[in-house]
């Protein structure tokens, strides 16, 4: 299994999702960090089965949620870049 590690924008991008799900209904939030948990399980896992989207950034899309979690591979590492509504366009980031 690969270890994780998740940039400071990509913590930001998860507690704003966060919070404004859970401001939406109580609970929801944490249906929100169920989702995220599992699909950063499944990429630990199987970092490589994700397609290359932007050159070297892989994306794992996550159920329930419109959201993509942006990533790359380094040996045994993976590097969470951003977590990313799926309405916003990853081209303009500047996180890479």
């Amino acid at each position: 299994m690969h270890q994780i590690l998740f940039s400071k924008d990509a913590k930001k991008d998860f507690i704003a999702a966060y919070n404004w799900y859970e401001s939406i209904r109580k609970g929801l939030g944490a249906e929100f960090e169920l989702s995220i948990d599992a699909s950063v399980l499944y990429i630990a896992r199987n970092p490589s089965i994700f397609q290359k989207r932007y050159k070297t950034i892989r994306i794992c899309f996550i159920d329930r949620f419109p959201y993509g979690i942006h990533f790359l591979i380094d040996k045994k590492i993976v590097r969470i870049l951003a977590i990313f509504h799926t309405n916003k366009n990853p081209t303009n980031w500047d996180k890479v």
